[in-house]
């Protein structure tokens, strides 16, 4: 039987420890389990926007982990998206991290701001990566939770037209490495945080 997710993202997976994750942390999660569990509930699909400033980095990170972990743990119906505030390229080193942690990447395009296919097995349809405005006609334009991963996206939008459920689910930014010899290792650090969240959440769902 072919594997959910490819045998280097199920060792990733099996590494992360979600007793980590702080009462106060679970309690800003909630939210996000509660949506979930309320669509899968009514057998609804389960659309959710990760939203940060400038969809380079963390809001990527948010969405490829967030469909991968639902993938291994077989939550249907889950369908993930990511959006900034403004569009600028996905990071590369974004992509790097992700394929040290087990993921395909597949760049298909040259341009200024590069189109990525992110496969975490064999036959699902890739993740398709790139940077773009939260309310991009590539989103969803009802239905959906947004995500607010960064500080500043929460600020600067109270309303996100559309969004069903509004969660600030904010995460430091590894861009402040960017350049150092902690650049690597701080990148490997967030996904995996994020990667720790997501299946603490999902883990959530009866």
């Amino acid at each position: 039987m072919e594997k959910k997710v490819y045998q280097k993202i199920e060792n990733t997976i099996s590494q992360l420890d979600v007793t980590t994750i702080t009462k106060k942390r679970k309690e800003v999660l909630q939210p996000l389990v509660d949506f979930i569990q309320g669509k899968k509930d009514n057998e609804n699909q389960i659309a959710i926007n990760f939203i940060c400033t400038h969809n380079s980095r963390r809001s990527h990170l948010s969405q490829i982990w967030a469909h991968t972990i639902a993938t291994h743990l077989n939550i249907k119906n889950v369908v993930t998206y990511s959006g900034g505030t403004e569009a600028t390229a996905m990071f590369p080193k974004v992509a790097e991290t992700l394929t040290n942690q087990g993921f395909n990447i597949l760049k298909l395009s040259e341009i200024n701001n590069p189109v990525y296919a992110v496969k975490f097995n064999n036959n699902s349809h890739p993740i398709i990566g790139f940077s773009k405005k939260y309310d991009d006609e590539f989103n969803p334009v009802s239905e959906f939770a947004a995500i607010l991963t960064c500080s500043s996206a929460d600020q600067g939008c109270p309303f996100i037209a559309g969004a069903e459920k509004r969660i600030p689910i904010t995460y430091d930014d590894p861009k402040m490495f960017d350049g150092t010899d902690q650049q690597t290792e701080k990148y490997a650090e967030r996904s995996l945080q994020i990667a720790t969240e997501m299946l603490y959440v999902f883990s959530q769902i009866k």
